[in-house]
This record gives structure tokens, sequence and C-alpha cells, in this order.
């Protein structure tokens, strides 16, 4: 889709009464949302044709409430204490085996270095050491559940 017409689309969404548009074009798409609140979170998308040609969405924005209060909600949720994060997307594994005794639990002091839980990224099992020593004050995440890098997963006192 050619940016002007992209930017005529995006001044008439914003000049008019209407609080989204989505036009198809061939195979692309662009689906435009009127912000109600100026402070909300703007994100940039980019659509990519299967010929291969690429248009910028620089204008569109798709911004929630319930997202922003979400995100609110999980800053609060972290605990207080030096929390040591996930290094990399995969699956978070306490022990090293199943069955195995986990690397470490609550109480467990740890020193800069040590393994303290496994992290399974396309087939490799990668043991992720504790970046800084303490007791593990809580642990986040259980067993076998999906992790997000810089998710925290551990809590130290």
């Amino acid at each position: 889709m050619d940016l002007r017409k992209l930017k005529t689309l995006i001044d008439l969404v914003a000049e008019s009464g209407i609080a989204e548009l989505e036009i198809t074009e061939g195979e692309d798409k662009v689906r435009i949302v009127k912000s109600s609140s100026a402070a909300m979170p703007v994100q940039t998308h980019s659509v990519f044709s299967t010929s291969g040609m690429a248009g910028s969405m620089a204008g569109m924005a798709e911004a929630s409430a319930p997202g922003l209060a979400a995100a609110k909600e999980a800053e609060a949720a972290v605990p207080l204490g030096r929390v040591i994060k996930s290094p990399m997307v995969g699956t978070f594994y306490r022990s090293a085996a199943p069955g195995a005794e986990p690397f470490v639990s609550i109480g467990t002091e740890v020193k800069e270095g040590q393994s303290i839980c496994v992290i399974e990224a396309m087939k490799l099992m990668n043991e992720i050491p504790a970046d800084t020593a303490g007791v593990i004050k809580e642990i986040l995440v259980e067993n076998g559940q999906p992790v997000e890098f810089g998710q925290p997963l551990f809590v130290l006192a």
C-alpha cells in the first residue's frame, strides 16, 4: 500500500468520529485504531505482502487500557529482593532430569555461578547459573512452564 494513501487514511480516522478502520487491498491489510488518550502507548507494525513488497505502518496504533493495566499489575506482582531473570526463551525445569533432585529450593543458599535451573531451548538443555549470591526466597515459575526472555524466575533474599 502506498505510504501517501496510508497517511491519508490515518488523517481521515483522526478527523472523523470513527474509532477503527480496517482496509484490505489485494494482499495488504491495514487496521487503524483511534486512541482515546494521548498518553497510551503506540505500537508500530510492518506488513509484508507475499509479493515481497513491504509497507511501513508507522501510524498504526493499537493501544488498550486493559493491556496497560495488566502491565502495571505484572510490574507490581514482582516481589522485592534480588530477582534472577531468564536469559532466554524456553521451558523452565528445576532439575537436570525428570525425577532428579531440584537444583535449588526455597531457603537454599546459592553462590554466584552455581546452577539453579535448566531452560530447554530448541531441544538443548541450558544450565542457568545464579548471577549473584544469596538465599532463594521465592521460585516464581512452575516446573515445565514456558518462560520468556527477561521473565523473573527466582527471588533472592
